[in-house]
This record gives C-alpha cells, sequence and structure tokens, in this order.
C-alpha cells in the first residue's frame, strides 16, 4: 500500500470534507481517507497497481475542487504560496464588499423614510455586484453540492441571500411601497467573506510551526572540494560530502564531525537552549547553530532525510490524521445541512400557510435559519485545535503523531518507565569491584574487560571503561554468547567464564551463600552486581550504577499531581528495582523483566485503564508499540520517531507530564469548541426560525445571523489559538 497527501483548494465548510471523502473512496484500489478542512489536505492510503495519484486528483476535480501533491518541502512551500493568495483574495473581496455595503446599510437604516429619488434602484445597484462577483463563489460551491447530490455551507448561503435579492428585486418593480431587503443580502455576504478571511488568516496561524521551522533551515552549505571552499546550494548537498561549518553560521544538513569542536544551538530541534558541545564523532543536526568554533563535517543525511525534514512532515502528518471526536463532528456536518435546508423550508410553511403572516416575514424567517445554521464552526472545531497543539508541542521538544496520540494521552492513567536510559542517565559506572581470595583486581578486569568489550551492554561498557582505566592488556575472546537477561558466556584461551546477575550463577550450581549479604547490601543501594565466575567457583563480584537523571524525580512528582500512578520496568532484580524506584519516587514497579517481555507487563496493567509506556525507542519497540501511548526518548533518533506515538526530542522526563498536559488542554479545547459550535446552531435556529416573537414581538434579522455565522467560526479559531498561552 502507499500513502499520500493531496493538497485541497477550493474547500468551502465541514460538508466538504465529507464530499471529498465519498469521492475519493469510491476510486477503486482506495483503503483509507482522511479529509482535513482546517489543513485542507486529503491523506491516502491506496493500492499503487490498481490506483495512482493522478487518479485520486481526477476524483477531486470531478467534484469541483482542485488538487495536487502536497508530499515533499516544494509542495509545502506551493501550498503556502497558495494560502496566501487566498488570504489577499479574501482581503480584496471583504474590502470591496464592505465598500459597496456600507451605503446600503446606511440607507436601509437610517434614511429609508426620507423621500430620496432612485432610492430602491440605487440599492438594487449597489447590492448587485455584492451579490453575483462577491457572492459567486457561493453559487459555485451550491452548484457544485447539487451536481454531488450532497449539501454544503454555499448552498444555505446562495439560497438565503438569493431569496432575499430576488424577492427584493421583484417588490422593487412589481410592488411599489413594499420593503425590500437589499440590505440583509448584501450585509450577509459582506459578512461572510469577512468571516472567512479572518478565518483564514487565523488558520495560517495555526500552522506556524511548520512555517516556522521551514524557515530555520539553511539555505546555501561550505564544501570542501580538491582543497578549495565552495559555496552551493543546500538542494545541492550530497551524501558524503565534508562541509565547512564557521562561528554563527548554521549547519547545512545532518553528519558527524570529522574534524575540529564547537558548541552548538540545537534548540530549534530540541527545545533546549543551552548550547551542546560537539567534538569529532559526535552527530550534528541540520538547521541547528553553531555557536563558537570552526569544524568540519561529513554529511550522512540530505534533503528529505534531514531530522528536520522528517520533523516537518512528522508534524504535517499529525495535523493531518483525525482525532476519534472529530468523527463525531463529521457525522453532525454530514447530515446536519439537509436538515437545516428542511427546517427552512417548514418554517416559510409554518409562518405564511398556518400563521397567514405576509410573505416577506415568512421570507425573513427563512433567511436567518439558512444563515445562521451554517456548520463551519463544527468543522473547524476539532482540527484546528490539533494543529496548534500539536504546533506548541514541536516548540517544546514534544513531537505528537496525530490527533489519535493527542486524543489518547490525556486518559492516560499508568504511566511505565523503563528504567536504563530513561530514569536513569544510561551510562553506568563501576561502583564496587570485591574479589575472592587469590584473584587481584587487574585480573578480574582483564577477564571481564576482555569479554565484555564483545557486549553492546551499557553494563558492558561501563566495565571496558573501568578496565581500560587500569591499563589492563586485553586477551582473545573465543565462543561469546550472550544470555539475554542473565548476562554473557565466553572462552578466554581453554577457560570459560561467566559474567552475569545472581540468577545465571544459581542456574551453574555455584554457591552464592558467601557472598548474599554483600549482595544484598550492593542491590539495595541501588547498583547492579555483576557475578564472575569460571564455571566452578566465584572469581569476584562487580557493581556498577546508573545515575538517575535530575529531572527523575520532579517529573514522577509532577504526574503524581495530575493523578497519574507511575510504574517503573527493569530487568534488574527487586533490590535493585527497588532501591532506584525509592530515590525517584515511584511505589510500584516490574523488576527482573526479560526485554521481550514488557509488552506483557504492559498489556496486563492496561485492564485497569489507559497505559503510556516510556522507553529510548529501541530495546523498548515492542512495549512503546503495545501501550495506548508510546513515549519514544532519543534526541530525534530515527528509530525514536518512528516507534513513539509522542516523541520527547530533549530526553528530558519532565516533558512526560508536559505532553499530558498539552493533550489535556487540546481535549478541553476542542470539548469547548464542540459546545460553543453547537450552542450557536441549537441556540440560534429556534430563534431564527422566529419562536420568540409570539411572545416577546422580536425577531431575528438575517443579518445578525450572519454575523452569528461568521462570529461562531472565527471564534472556533481564536479560542483554539489561546492554546498557545498555555504554560506546560
Amino acid at each position: 500500500m502507499k500513502k499520500t497527501t493531496l493538497q485541497v483548494s477550493g474547500m468551502h465548510c465541514a460538508s466538504c470534507v465529507t464530499v471529498l471523502t465519498r469521492a475519493l473512496q469510491k476510486v477503486d484500489g482506495v483503503k483509507t481517507v482522511i479529509v482535513n478542512y482546517s489543513t485542507e489536505k486529503a491523506t491516502v492510503e491506496f493500492d499503487p497497481t490498481t490506483a495512482n495519484e493522478q487518479a485520486l486528483i481526477a476524483a477531486i476535480k470531478s467534484k469541483g475542487y482542485a488538487a495536487m501533491i502536497a508530499d515533499g518541502k516544494d509542495q509545502t512551500k506551493l501550498a503556502e504560496i497558495s494560502r496566501k493568495k487566498e488570504i489577499s483574495r479574501l482581503k480584496r473581496q471583504a474590502i470591496i464588499s464592505i465598500i459597496l455595503a456600507s451605503p446600503i446599510v446606511i440607507i436601509a437604516m437610517f434614511l429609508m423614510d426620507l423621500m430620496i429619488p432612485g432610492k430602491d434602484y440605487l440599492l438594487w445597484l449597489l447590492a448587485t455586484p455584492i451579490q453575483f462577483y462577491i457572492g459567486l463563489p457561493f453559487y459555485k460551491g451550491a452548484w457544485a453540492a447539487l451536481k454531488n447530490k450532497s449539501a454544503n455551507m454555499d448552498l444555505l448561503i446562495a439560497i438565503g441571500t438569493s431569496a432575499a435579492y430576488f424577492y427584493s428585486m421583484y417588490v422593487v418593480l412589481f410592488s411599489t411601497g413594499g420593503y425590500q431587503y437589499f440590505e440583509a443580502s448584501a450585509v450577509i455576504i459582506t459578512l461572510v467573506i469577512l468571516g472567512k478571511y479572518l478565518e483564514a488568516v487565523a488558520k495560517g496561524k495555526t500552522s506556524e510551526a511548520i512555517s516556522t521551522l521551514m524557515k530555520t533551515g539553511a539555505k546555501t552549505a561550505t564544501i570542501l572540494k580538491d582543497g578549495n571552499e565552495i559555496q552551493i546550494p543546500i538542494d545541492d548537498v550530497k551524501v558524503n560530502d565534508v562541509i565547512i561549518v564557521k562561528p554563527g553560521q548554521k549547519v547545512p544538513v545532518d553528519g558527524i564531525i570529522v574534524d575540529g569542536h564547537s558548541s552548538i544551538d540545537e534548540s530549534m530541534i530540541t527545545g533546549e537552549s543551552i548550547p551542546v558541545e560537539k567534538k569529532k564523532g559526535d552527530l550534528v543536526i541540520g538547521s541547528t547553530i553553531n555557536k563558537q568554533g570552526n569544524f568540519m563535517f561529513k554529511a550522512t543525511k540530505v534533503g528529505a532525510e534531514t531530522t528536520l525534514a522528517k520533523i516537518i512532515k512528522l508534524i504535517e502528518d499529525a495535523q493531518t490524521q483525525k482525532a476519534p471526536i472529530q468523527r463525531f463532528a463529521d457525522r453532525i456536518s454530514a447530515f446536519f445541512v439537509p436538515l437545516v435546508l428542511y427546517l427552512a423550508l417548514i418554517t416559510f410553511t409554518i409562518w405564511f400557510s398556518f400563521a397567514h403572516t405576509t410573505v416577506s416575514f415568512a421570507l425573513i424567517t427563512t433567511i436567518a435559519v439558512l444563515v445562521i445554521a451554517c456548520p463551519c464552526a463544527l468543522g473547524l472545531a476539532t482540527p484546528t485545535s490539533v494543529m496548534v497543539g500539536t504546533g506548541k508541542g514541536a516548540k517544546h521538544g514534544i513531537l505528537i503523531k496525530g490527533g489519535q496520540a493527542l486524543e489518547t494521552a490525556h486518559k492516560v492513567k499508568y504511566v511505565i518507565f523503563d528504567k536504563t536510559g530513561t530514569i536513569t542517565k544510561g551510562q553506568p559506572t563501576v561502583t564496587d569491584i570485591l574479589l575472592e581470595d587469590g584473584i587481584n583486581e587487574k585480573e578480574l578486569l582483564a577477564i571481564a574487560g576482555s569479554i565484555e568489550k564483545k557486549s553492546e551492554h551499557p553494563l558492558a561498557e561501563a566495565i571496558v571503561r573501568k578496565a581500560e582505566a587500569s591499563n589492563y592488556t586485553p586477551r582473545t575472546v573465543t565462543s561469546f554468547k550472550a544470555l539475554t537477561g542473565r548476562g554473557v558466556v565466553a572462552s578466554l584461551g581453554s577457560r570459560r567464564y561467566y559474567i552475569g546477575n545472581p540468577r545465571l550463577i544459581e542456574e551453574l550450581k555455584i554457591s552464592l551463600n558467601k557472598w548474599k549479604d554483600t549482595l544484598s547490601r550492593l542491590e539495595e543501594g541501588g547498583k547492579t552486581v555483576m557475578v564472575v565466575a569460571d564455571g566452578k567457583k566465584i572469581l569476584g563480584v562487580i557493581a556498577v550504577a546508573d545515575e538517575i537523571k535530575e529531572d527523575s524525580p520532579r517529573a514522577i512528582r509532577e504526574l503524581k499531581k495530575m493523578g497519574i500512578i507511575p510504574y517503573m520496568i527493569t530487568g534488574d532484580n527487586v533490590r535493585t528495582a527497588k532501591a532506584i524506584a525509592q530515590k525517584v519516587g515511584i511505589e510500584k514497579f516490574f523488576a527482573e523483566v526479560l526485554p521481550e517481555d514488557k509488552a506483557k507487563y504492559v498489556q496486563k496493567l492496561q485492564q485497569a485503564g489507559k497505559v503510556a509506556m516510556v522507553g529510548d525507542g529501541i530495546n523498548d519497540a515492542p512495549a512503546l508499540a503495545r501501550a495506548d501511548i508510546g513515549i519514544a526518548m532519543g534526541s530525534g533518533t530515527d528509530v525514536a520517531m518512528e516507534t513513539g506515538n509522542i516523541v520527547l526530542m530533549k530526553n528530558n522526563l519532565m516533558d512526560v507530564p508536559r505532553a499530558i498536559k498539552l493533550s489535556r488542554f487540546t481535549m478541553s479545547k476542542i470539548k469547548q469548541n464542540m459546545f460553543w459550535a453547537l450552542f450557536y446552531n441549537v441556540l440560534g435556529i429556534p430563534i431564527a426560525a422566529g419562536v420568540l416573537y409570539p411572545f416577546t414581538g422580536w425577531l431575528l434579522n438575517p443579518v445578525i445571523a450572519g454575523a452569528a455565522m461568521a462570529f461562531s467560526s472565527v471564534s472556533v479559531v481564536v479560542n483554539s489559538l489561546l492554546l498557545k498561552r498555555k504554560r506546560l
């Protein structure tokens, strides 16, 4: 299956989502379709053997819309240009409409009783360009909807304003002295266009996170070629090019430093303001800023493969995806417009046929119902909040993969933390070396260091570093084998050695009686104990401790304040696990868990509520995938980006409660938006239909209805933008 994203233009309201979704689903080979009104994008998964992008674009065009492939940086720029053109067009139309509508309102409201020659014809003259030039998109949209046997906002506006306009024209030509409603049709169109302009501007601000990231990229790179420094465009940089970076310059692409050292500001990627020291062999990330020092690096990732490009793609995907709550809004929008048309017809019939009012009275109530009921605000309620939420997260180094992750995170009841590299720094050091009689420390380190050099485990690295510090002479290792969750076994010459936890030693039937008190003391201090044995007897014990991250206890306290229960999961024994858990403030933990069994513990806890798993994105991948929310640590590593639903770029555990807070804030905004969108319609339609008129004599003017409808859409977007002010 293949997935592509299409940039769609011509979407007018939430009902367009339904039209486009149905059209794309009818294309042979299409599996899933997600159309987002706020981002104006359609993400389609299809079988490339039976469908292609051209067929998808053709399906969209057949419904009266335009589309282009939105994959890649160039298309994103084109989409940005297209959005700016749309904002410019709406602004121009709004200004023209206001200029023409203003005298109409002045005459209709303040000068109507004055005997001004040709007054009605003047109103007709001013209203006509508004109706058929400014209002032309509504007629086009309405016609497209009718051709597709559906109904949308354009149809409501077109019918409502046309009724007012043509009735007024009839009054001017054939019913001398009758009241005309040119101001109603003109002002409604003006308000809707003005509302659309304000909405477009506000929607542009919801996606500014992507725009900001795109602008941060370097434009050129200085490469070293045949001993000469050559400046080339960023798009011409190739993998393995050697690039020179001077103080104050941006790192053009991702790569590895081959010469020199510096400190680099990585805040645009990680959100961390403190510059990071970099030396030979370290990774540098494209678009970060070199603060001081010259260095050269070899390009390893260019173009769409750079960390920045992947982050932009991840955010775009996140903003295109729908949160589950959006389905509720889509279902309502799908039948809401046809329902409004029926309600408008019923309103006219009741007032004209049963209440025996004038055509004018019945028409005004009908127009008010049509205008106030537009479900635009409902269609914007969720996607605008998701866009602002994911954008805010990205600025803080918290990458959230889509509306579903954002929605699920606020329901989390339990958070399981992997120990090594998550709660702890993941760089353990040797703290104690205890020897059996007749064995000296240098001999033990030579054995352990030689064997553990073959291992990739973080604890093995600590032993190797300690052995190297003792200036040991490495020995030839044969038949090395890792024993998952227990240790390693290898041969040095003719002798076989075992290095592992006490469980491994017990399996070898070697007595631990002499060491039990010592092992207990070390483990209770939060140290991991590795026993070195030769198959017959214990040679010594090496204790290793992994320092706890400074922010770990604070993050745990914050989660508890939020009503979330933290757990820790580790392969360490119970004593060590308990010691670490107590230091950070965790009461519940799973110890002696094999890597492949972590997912089972996640699944078990899920029976009691939603579970988030926090890990490094590599050995925790199965557990991250099994959890309701996988939170991957790891400063932008590819594995972390692919594995977690949420990626914490800073490796800071405080970002776990921040991510959940962001989810809660976003869901709160979505629910507020949903309430206000439905409140406008549920309250507005009966008032527009005139239910209060028999009791109060009060009738909703269509102009006020138009203003309320426009205000509802703008208020929803503005409410979403208030998310930016929330402190995480």
